[in-house]
């Protein structure tokens, strides 16, 4: 008589000297985690960047030319540094913690005893018991039992490949059913899934739409500069007989002026402030930048078992197929006990009959098992008596047999329960022995949450392996809008099918698991951003594709380790968190972008029209270090904060240059125009420049003014506190020496006012224009 889960543990393991012996000798199963920073490398990321070299650089230089005032923008750098080491170590601290909370462990055989341990302390040849859910750690040999696995993260194929005693099984693979006991035979960074580390992480890493178009804002403004700057120099020395010292200051201004340098910072600082405060929430994140991409999502593909409803299942009712008598349905639940009591499954709904019928080990003697597989939508147990499944009824019952008993099904389906049958197959017949009906618990919170995806424009589907009636009336239970539009996913064939059932379905029952990757591929063919949550295995090649993936803390192993956000309480509810703290980075990063762009940009502008005209670049590294403090630095730091979860649809880098482009053009226009007439009328360069400091300031508070809008006490105080802040600094005698406002001519104040009046009428208009004609949204 074969007991459940009756397994050799005494023949198998080594003993507690054997495991001391391997770790000594470095054979465990920790593997080089890559993506896990230690603090000389963040340190060192911080510090040695490419435009950290360039500021050491022009700092050498101007203490060279003894300018020692002009190196005011040294302090922001050095400080910009400190805060992004504080930060990420911060950020480094919490994330360890919690990663340990996540880290999983195996059922391992040692000293004749079972015991847990964490993954990272198996040893080669260690004896371990892999269940249904679990990702195989380490690369093995099947010693007892049988399993099904899916190989698809290593292989590519979707098949579920039965492993019996004796066949390899590699790690990175995950059990789709059944239990068996292995052991290790390469682990650490010899095993299969380690080898291939380099080549997954390439196709994994995924960049975000803002991180990719903010390195491209700073790769052609690392191009640009060099060239720029060495021109400039060359110019003003040979061309314009400057002095050496003020060659180098005024290329050295050119040059400060065209570095963003606090952007790539500021959404390293807002991404880990962020991470900080969802890991207090229980949230942990494998890749940070996955926020935004939830934050970008216009659907939103749910599971609903683990999901929408809570990981336990009831079984409510066991009831009789038609023509089957209540004599015949009592003799029928003794062969379910038995049926329940011999195959190994332990998932939820095996949890959940065990629990109804009671704990026996009464099983099947000699009995040939085949575990659940989510891919066939049943189990089986061969017997000298016969051959019985247990499984969905619209999977197991053809013909005539499953039309008499839709009725009787279609009843249960509609109150949202969950059918399964029981049935006896003979050649070509199943003749059904008892339905029973199984009720899942809606997760707290999950009516609230799909509500606010939906004020948030997220578009929800559900995914479901089970009954698309089922599926459909839980779906209406927590408020899933077009809950009613349900389709079964076993009757969709083609890719056409696929698009089609997207645009017109929001409900998919009797869905595979590789039907599940072909849904969300499928949205994505509609250039839609698609989050998917899942927490099966069967939810695994689904996830892999999304742009998002999420999954629950008490889901399966294998899951957790593919999904990018991982819910350690599977607290739904704190989907509402994730996607607020996204949003807020993407639209504050995108208001503070443009803070930046409006800087570099007009640099640019003014230090070609520069070299064109064979003039000097007007503007002090310290005139250009004051503006950039109130107009850019302290406002995007304090604006970065501030909660905002609109949604944004316009393209990051489209947007942030169309909205800083018009105050860009007028600041250089203005300032281009009055470097002429100061030539033309003999003004001095020193009026000059410190008239176009102020010229650069005007415009700079009116885009901050904009970028601040709509208006609230929160960003009134910041935009009145960095207008004090700028007045303060140009009055007091010492800071106005030290960023070289000083001696400012009254034929220089009266001409700064008129350009001023003008500059102010100018950008009027202009933003106008770039609103109405190329319709960027305010």
């Amino acid at each position: 008589m074969q007991e459940r889960s009756s397994l050799g543990q005494g023949e198998y393991g080594l003993s507690r000297n054997d495991v001391i012996s391997r770790i000594n000798a470095g054979k465990t199963n920790l593997i080089t985690d890559e993506n896990s920073k230690t603090t000389s490398d963040i340190v060192k990321e911080n510090v040695v960047t490419y435009f950290n070299i360039i500021f050491a650089a022009l700092a050498v230089l101007l203490i060279i030319a003894g300018s020692f005032r002009s190196l005011t923008f040294l302090p922001v750098i050095i400080v910009n540094t400190i805060i992004g080491i504080v930060q990420q170590l911060r950020s480094k601290k919490v994330l360890d913690k919690l990663s340990v909370l996540s880290k999983s462990t195996y059922e391992v055989i040692r000293d004749g005893k079972q015991q847990r341990v964490p993954v990272d302390k198996l040893v080669l040849d260690d004896s371990i018991i892999l269940r249904e859910g679990q990702q195989i750690p380490a690369d093995a040999v099947v010693k007892e039992g049988k399993i099904f696995a899916n190989e698809s993260l290593l292989t590519g194929e979707s098949d579920e490949i039965e492993k019996l005693p004796g066949s390899e099984l590699k790690s990175g693979s995950f059990v789709i059913s059944g239990t068996c006991i292995a052991a290790l035979t390469a682990v650490g960074n010899d095993s299969y899934a380690a080898q291939l580390t380099a080549k997954a992480k390439a196709v994994k890493d995924k960049q975000s739409e803002l991180i990719r178009n903010i390195e491209l804002i700073i790769k052609i403004a690392g191009i640009l500069i060099i060239p720029i700057g060495i021109t400039l120099f060359y110019q003003a020395l040979f061309i314009n007989h400057h002095s050496f010292s003020d060659a180098v200051v005024s290329s050295v201004g050119a040059i400060i002026g065209m570095i963003p340098e606090g952007l790539y910072l500021l959404v390293t600082i807002a991404l880990a402030l962020s991470s900080i405060k969802l890991a207090r929430q229980k949230v942990l994140l494998h890749d940070m930048r996955s926020i935004e991409a939830l934050a970008r999502a216009d659907i939103l593909c749910v599971d609903k078992t683990g999901t929408i409803t809570s990981d336990t299942m009831e079984v409510v009712d066991v009831f009789s197929p038609y023509g089957v008598s209540g004599n015949e349905l009592s003799q029928n639940k003794e062969i379910l006990v038995r049926y329940i009591n011999t195959v190994p499954d332990n998932n939820i709904t095996m949890q959940a009959l065990r629990a109804f019928f009671g704990s026996s080990k009464v099983g099947f003697d000699s009995a040939r098992v085949t575990p659940f597989s989510s891919k066939y939508k049943y189990s089986q147990i061969e017997t000298r008596n016969g051959t019985y499944r247990l499984g969905a009824p619209d999977i197991l019952l053809r013909g005539r047999v499953l039309e008499a008993n839709d009725p009787l099904i279609e009843e249960y389906s509609r109150e949202g329960l969950r059918v399964l049958a029981l049935v006896k197959v003979d050649e070509n017949r199943s003749d059904p022995l008892a339905f029973i009906a199984i009720k899942n618990g809606i997760r707290k919170n999950a009516e609230k949450i799909f509500a606010f995806f939906e004020e948030q424009g997220v578009e929800i589907k559900v995914i479901s392996g089970d009954n698309p009636l089922t599926v459909s009336r839980i779906a209406g239970l927590v408020g899933i809008k077009n809950n009613d539009k349900y389709v079964d996913a076993s009757k969709l064939q083609t890719k056409e099918d696929f698009d089609d059932a997207v645009l017109n379905y929001t409900v998919f029952g009797r869905v595979k698991p590789e039907q599940k990757k072909e849904l969300v591929l499928a949205l994505k063919r509609k250039k839609l951003k698609v989050a998917m949550t899942g927490d099966g295995v069967n939810d695994i090649l689904a996830m892999k594709e999304a742009d998002c993936s999420i999954a629950m803390g008490t889901g399966s192993d294998a899951a957790r380790q593919a999904a990018q956000i991982v819910l350690l309480d599977s607290d739904f509810s704190r989907m509402k968190s994730i996607v607020t703290q996204g949003r807020q980075i993407v639209n504050n990063i995108t208001r503070s972008a443009t803070l930046f762009l409006y800087k570099n940009m007009f640099s640019a502008f003014l230090a070609i029209f520069s070299i064109a005209m064979l003039f000097t670049y007007p503007l002090k590294p310290s005139q250009i270090s004051l503006v950039s403090l109130f107009n850019i630095g302290v406002p995007a730091f304090l604006l970065s904060l501030e909660t905002n979860t609109v949604k944004q649809k316009q393209n990051f880098l489209k947007r942030t240059i169309l909205t800083a482009l018009p105050a860009a053009l007028t600041s250089f226009l203005s300032i281009a125009a009055l470097v002429v007439f100061g030539e033309v009328f003999d003004i001095s360069n020193k009026d000059v420049g410190i008239a176009s400091t102020y010229l650069l300031a005007i415009v700079g508070f009116l885009i901050l003014q904009q970028v601040s809008k709509p208006p609230n006490v929160y960003k009134i105080i910041i935009f009145i506190g960095c207008i004090l802040g700028f007045i303060i600094f140009a009055l007091v005698p010492q800071l106005r020496d030290l960023f070289m406002l000083t001696e400012f001519s009254d034929r220089g104040i009266m001409l700064c006012v008129v350009f001023a009046f003008a500059e102010i009428t100018v950008m009027r208009y202009m933003t106008f224009l770039f609103f109405r004609l190329l319709k960027v949204d305010k």
